[in-house]
């Protein structure tokens, strides 16, 4: 789309009045309502970092404590707990939550968009990522850490091992963060898809949305599984559900395969957007074009797929069939052919230009001598005989650092220093961040190069002493020697970030000559972005600013942006984001009210507070109120374009579609569960049903017979059918406690638990179709809700049918066999 220069306008009245439309109030109710992505990517990069400097001094603590044979520093039990943290500190509070805080800086900017697509959303994600790590950080000073290891294999976790709340706090603490990580996937997925620039093709997307795009279907699908996990072991251990317990038809190996359905792809998800800051930053150091644009796209895609073939390539050790050992190895050495093309993209980039060694490129070397390394020792570890002799020995360790340090950290490094003149507006201080640099270089590799040789020496990992191991004592002490290095470089980067907050001079527009959309901003860029959006291709930066593009400014005084086609980027609609608001805030504090709750054991409290969540969830809805203004606003010169009440394909719609994604695949994971402890799980077939089958099958064909109902009158246009729907969707939710009601006790065997939880997930999806079915016949007794709400309304209803259908199916089948 091309556009005619608009008339020219006042420059500083134009960002004034854009300035006031979105930025955020002063002072702390300014700070705890504000949505804007720039100030909530920022929040969760500047707290990931604190969190990676809390589990690099966990760390030095590891470290010290295996300088000596006998370890003076930590005993047994603070040894466990300080492990536990670390690794999981790293992985849930540091990794995925920069990942998260980095697309949610740059997406808009790189897309040429305003804002993302929920921001109220995403600032609900944050706060959840902050009080749970702070719930988690809160227990290691207590004395209450988790001690079981980052993965919480049982039964070591299990009420009968882990009586205090150790374990509670993993379980409950980790999951109130994974909610942080779902809500930025539907937001970064629904971004991506649904508000580029204008004309803004797929195939002509920055490389960093198509990372960051299958990033974010990773965690659609891969997060599902430690939710479930988590939730199921955590009921284990308050009610006594025995999921896990081998006595009553458990298996600890269910848990197992639940982490690492997650456990797998998180290498990925963790992966991805660092590859996609290299794709980024490597053809501007070089001064060049990416090479192999749609060949790094297909190898994206091809990790994304490939990924989740690979999770027993963590249990090789446990006794699986041969025939599964051969296809999980040939998958876990296949998922290098897709690194390797972007390896080789990558090469062929650096040859075909002119790389200059700016402090960014430095990283990116460091990245390139390190994961290698990692890449290599990893298809050794995907060979079944190496993997037995090497499994949880010190060289998986040293495997697992040089992937996710040289594969993460040292692209998040670059990107940083790439970025932040963007961020700040500053220039960096010389000096301080090359030496920085050499430091960290120098110190990991002295640190795990040489754990490699220990662990196939034999050290194994996790203990905390090794006195009848003298030959370990070298290796040991040259590695938590080189660790301190390390440790001193991250100090010295750290201190390299200060200086350029504080002493750094303006930096000039575009200072690496990138020529990029997000360089094409103010820097720091206004909390708008832009002016106007770019009209297409190659838009000029001052015509911009100057509000000559495509919905210039913000004449209604709402935040208005555009809305484009899924594949063409043609415009579709304009769409009015939601302003600054209490609400992300106070639900997060109702679910961390619940989590504290179920911390202390007060599970009746925990019940009320859960309908405290459902309260606060109830005033989301109100936020709308009626439509405003024009059927259709102009959006450039001779392009009018209808707002978003009167649409059905809405950005509501398709975020539901990305959440009911993530259901499904927990709805997924939860029939693996059934059929795993099915057919593999010791203690079946389970005991005779005192079922009583004729009621327990007119209940559950009421059930569903309802729940057909309220998806039919979804269908339905006005007040009345919503509210009948409404009605339909609580007698289903009616039916299912009096269903309830008729099963075995959840305590007796794991059939019975695994029927009781299956009950719940309907029951609390029918509830949630009944609330949806009320909102829709408020806002159309008052008309104040267009099409879209219906259709979400439907969507949720159509999956509450088939979940509970086939889950009565399920049932049937296990009654018949």
């Amino acid at each position: 789309m091309t556009l005619p220069p608009n008339p020219p306008q006042n420059a500083l009245r134009l960002h004034r009045e854009l300035e006031r439309i979105w930025g955020r109030p002063p002072g702390l109710r300014g700070a705890l309502c504000s949505v804007n992505h720039s100030e909530i990517g920022k929040r969760f990069m500047i707290a990931s970092a604190v969190f990676f400097a809390i589990a690099g001094l966990l760390a030095m603590l590891i470290r010290a404590q295996l300088a000596t044979p006998e370890g003076a520093f930590l005993d047994a039990a603070q040894y466990n707990r300080i492990f536990t943290m670390h690794g999981s500190i790293m992985m849930f509070l540091f990794a995925i939550p920069m990942l998260e805080g980095l697309g949610m800086y740059l997406l808009p900017k790189m897309l040429g968009t305003r804002d993302l697509a929920f921001p109220r959303l995403s600032a609900f994600g944050w706060w959840c990522y902050l009080f749970g790590g702070t719930i988690l950080i809160l227990a290691l000073l207590a004395g209450v850490a988790p001690d079981g290891g980052w993965f919480m294999y049982t039964p070591l976790t299990s009420k009968a091992y882990s009586p205090g709340i150790n374990a509670d706090v993993w379980l409950l603490g980790i999951t109130f963060v994974e909610i942080s990580a779902l809500a930025a996937a539907v937001e970064i997925t629904v971004t991506i898809l649904r508000m580029r620039a204008p004309g803004m093709r797929l195939s002509r997307m920055p490389l960093m949305a198509w990372y960051l795009l299958g990033t974010a279907a990773m965690m659609l699908a891969g997060f599902p599984p430690l939710i479930l996990g988590s939730v199921l072991l955590e009921v284990e251990r308050a009610f006594d559900w025995p999921f896990f317990d081998v006595a009553r038809g458990g298996d600890p190996l269910l848990w197992q395969h639940l982490f690492w359905l997650f456990g797998h792809p998180e290498v990925y998800i963790i992966f991805l957007p660092a590859a996609g800051a290299i794709s980024t930053i490597l053809p501007v150091m070089c001064r060049t074009t990416i090479l192999g644009y749609g060949a790094i796209v297909a190898a994206v895609l091809g990790l994304v797929f490939l990924s989740f073939g690979l999770w027993v390539h963590h249990m090789f050790a446990v006794g699986i069939p041969h025939m599964a050992l051969a296809f999980f190895s040939a998958a876990s050495a296949l998922v290098a052919v897709p690194t390797a093309v972007q390896i080789f993209a990558w090469i062929g980039t650096m040859w075909k230009g002119h790389p200059r060694l700016h402090l960014p490129m430095l990283h990116l070397m460091g990245f390139f001598g390190t994961f290698v390394i990692g890449g290599l020792t990893g298809v050794m570890l995907a060979i079944v005989p190496f993997n037995w002799q090497a499994h949880d020995t010190a060289f998986v360790t040293a495997h697992l650092h040089y992937v996710l340090i040289g594969g993460f950290v040292f692209p998040m490094m670059a990107g940083v220093v790439y970025w932040l003149p963007l961020i700040l507006g500053r220039e960096r201080v010389p000096g301080v961040g090359t030496a920085a640099f050499w430091l960290i270089f120098a110190g990991f590799h002295g640190t795990f190069l040489v754990m490699h040789l220990t662990g196939l020496m034999g050290m194994p990992r996790r203990i905390s002493v090794y006195p009848d191991n003298p030959e370990w004592i070298w290796p040991n002490l040259i590695s938590s020697a080189f660790g301190f290095v390390m440790a001193a470089g991250f100090a010295l980067f750290a201190l390299d970030l200060v200086l350029q907050v504080l002493f750094g001079r303006r930096a000039r527009r575009d200072p690496w000559g990138a020529g990029t959309l997000e360089w094409a901003m103010p820097m720091p860029p206004p909390s708008y972005n832009i002016a106007a959006l770019p009209p297409g291709p190659g838009a000029d930066a001052l015509a911009l600013a100057r509000g000559e593009g495509a919905l210039p400014g913000a004449p209604r005084g709402q935040r208005e942006t555009l809305v484009v086609d899924t594949l063409s980027g043609a415009p579709r609609f304009v769409a009015v984001l939601p302003g600054n608001s209490l609400l992300p805030v106070c639900t997060a504090a109702a679910i961390g009210g619940f989590v504290l709750l179920m911390l202390a054991g007060l599970y009746g409290a925990a019940l009320a507070a859960l309908a405290g969540v459902g309260a606060v969830c109830w005033w989301w809805q109100g936020f709308s109120g009626r439509p405003t203004g024009p059927a259709t606003v102009p959006v450039a010169p001779g392009l009018d374009l209808p707002l978003h009440w009167g649409m059905e394909d809405t950005l509501a719609r398709s975020g539901l579609v990305c959440l009911l994604v993530a259901d499904g695949a927990l709805f997924g994971s939860y029939l693996f569960a059934a059929g795993f402890l099915t057919v593999i799980a010791p203690g079946w077939p389970a005991p005779a049903s005192g079922i009583g089958t004729l009621p327990a099958g007119l209940l559950a064909g009421g059930m569903l017979a309802g729940l057909a109902v309220a998806a039919g009158l979804a269908r339905v246009r006005g007040a009345r059918g919503a509210a009948a729907g409404a009605v339909a969707g609580l007698a289903a939710l009616m039916l299912a406690g009096l269903l309830a009601a008729q099963l075995d006790d959840p305590t007796r065997h794991a059939r019975d638990a695994l029927r009781a939880a299956g009950l719940a997930y309907v029951a609390l999806h029918a509830g949630v179709g009944g609330l949806l079915a009320l909102v829709c016949a408020v806002h159309r007794r008052d008309g104040a809700i267009g099409p879209g709400a219906q259709g979400v309304w439907r969507l949720w209803q159509d999956f509450t049918l088939a979940t509970a259908a086939i889950l009565v199916a399920l049932v049937a089948v296990q009654e018949a066999s």
